[in-house]
């Protein structure tokens, strides 16, 4: 049962006081209580809204999205989404707390518990800044655009490069796909993912003309067809996009601009993609969390 600014618990919990983000209207179903390693406590309300999905759509502006480390998302609208690097800012106060938490040597100690929990705290706060830079980003990219196309990133395999595995870690990529794909499904909106192995970052816009492999320190290149001088990611996203559109028209026989995206010197034409049935009818559930304690 909820009331105002508090959650009473059945058994011996009994009433705890809560902050509760949102009015709960609905059907309650279920109430999941996590502990952090911080010592903060959430409940995760699952509640029922009785409304069926709406049925998913791809009338409406396109727009295709390049992931990187530089510029943490770059939109084939020209627009550019700096990279926080969450880590990096609170990296010297983690450092700090951490080597005093090295050197509390016995671990029955009460100072060591609370050097232990003064780290916890740290990670915990850049996991909430992180989290809500995301979900701020994501939300914004759902509701001005209809079609959102991505890369199929394999982040599991990238973060095996022993430079690049923090700054990789720390954007959250994975994470931001995930946001992005249960929100436009939510909205009856079409979340798509291309293949990994489509060459967004070396192929003209324009001509599709292949381009020669460049290495990651160059961020713009001249085509030798069209004349015309390209941002290298601002490029790859009009690629993903155009990639997106492509997969979406398969089933007219259509391409995107008019012609296939992938050149035929990169081997075979792209085969068909089968269509991936969405159930509907079925109600949809909404989760809010709560600070307790």
């Amino acid at each position: 049962l909820l009331s105002q600014g508090e959650i009473k618990f059945p058994g011996y919990l009994g009433t705890v006081k809560a902050k509760v983000h949102r009015d709960i209207e609905r059907k309650l179903r279920t109430v999941t209580v996590s502990r952090m390693p911080d010592g903060r406590y959430y409940a995760s309300l699952l509640v029922e809204d009785g409304l069926d999905s709406p049925e998913p759509s791809s009338e409406g502006k396109t727009i295709g999205l390049d992931l990187g480390l530089i510029d943490f998302a770059v939109t084939s609208d020209g627009s550019k989404y700096q990279n926080p690097r969450h880590l990096k800012k609170h990296e010297l106060n983690l450092k700090r707390k951490q080597r005093k938490l090295s050197r509390k040597k016995d671990k029955t100690t009460n100072k060591r518990r609370k050097a232990r929990i003064a780290v916890a705290k740290v990670h915990s706060k850049i996991s909430r800044v992180r989290s809500d830079f995301l979900h701020k980003l994501s939300r914004k990219t759902v509701n001005e655009n209809q079609v959102i196309v991505v890369e199929n990133l394999a982040v599991k395999n990238m973060v095996k490069n022993h430079n690049l595995a923090k700054a990789i870690s720390d954007a959250g990529w994975g994470m931001f796909c995930t946001m992005l794909k249960y929100k436009a499904e939510f909205d009856g909106k079409t979340y798509l993912e291309i293949g990994r192995f489509f060459p967004s970052s070396h192929l003209c816009s324009n001509t599709l003309l292949q381009i020669p492999k460049m290495d990651l320190c160059v961020r713009s290149f001249d085509c030798p067809r069209c004349n015309q001088r390209h941002d290298r990611d601002v490029n790859a996203a009009i690629n993903i996009r155009n990639e997106g559109l492509r997969i979406l028209a398969l089933g007219i026989s259509a391409t995107a601009l008019g012609r296939n995206v992938r050149p035929k010197r990169y081997g075979r034409k792209s085969t068909t993609v089968e269509a991936v049935a969405v159930e509907l009818g079925s109600p949809r559930s909404i989760c809010t969390q709560m600070n307790v304690g």
